[in-house]
């Protein structure tokens, strides 16, 4: 599979408007870019790095970053959930991460009123400064484990372009 198969090998075109959905539209396509570069080309030395004993590896960041694509998808989406409670691996945690994190935007972005904040059983407000900040964090923490075990992150990556540089 070519890199560019999965989804936020780039980042979206921006919407035409700003609105509060097309905002936190964007804001989930920035976290899917990063996410995608964070975690494009892991070995598993990179997977199992941590840097202490009391330290998370790599992949157990990694499979937190899923939950709380779970958690976004969850509380944006009322009949398209993403329940899966199996183990998956690497590569089909990565995906479907990415694809959870695109739903959400899409859903965001295509609807004037994404979902009735009445029937949530939490505030939008809380979804930004809760998991969606959360994952933008661990994004950064994967970016500097593979830094430490010796694979940096692909400078040509521009995230205030959301592509990859000449």
């Amino acid at each position: 599979m070519k890199q560019q198969d999965l989804l936020y090998y780039e980042i979206p075109e921006h919407p035409d408007a700003y609105t509060d959905a097309t905002v936190a539209a964007r804001m989930i396509d920035g976290l899917g870019f990063r996410y995608y570069w964070a975690t494009e080309a892991l070995r598993r030395e990179d997977l199992t790095y941590k840097p202490s004993e009391t330290g998370r590896e790599s992949l157990e960041i990694i499979k937190h970053i899923y939950g709380l694509s779970k958690t976004i998808r969850n509380s944006v989406l009322e009949t398209d959930k993403d329940e899966n409670k199996s183990e998956l691996d690497y590569e089909a945690m990565r995906r479907q991460t990415l694809y959870n994190f695109k739903i959400v935007s899409d859903t965001l972005r295509n609807t004037e009123i994404p979902f009735n904040l009445n029937k949530t059983s939490m505030p939008f407000w809380n979804i930004i400064n809760g998991p969606i900040a959360d994952a933008i964090w661990h994004c950064g923490q994967v970016v500097l484990l593979r830094r430490a075990s010796g694979n940096p992150f692909n400078s040509k990556v521009n995230l205030f372009t959301g592509k990859l540089k000449d």
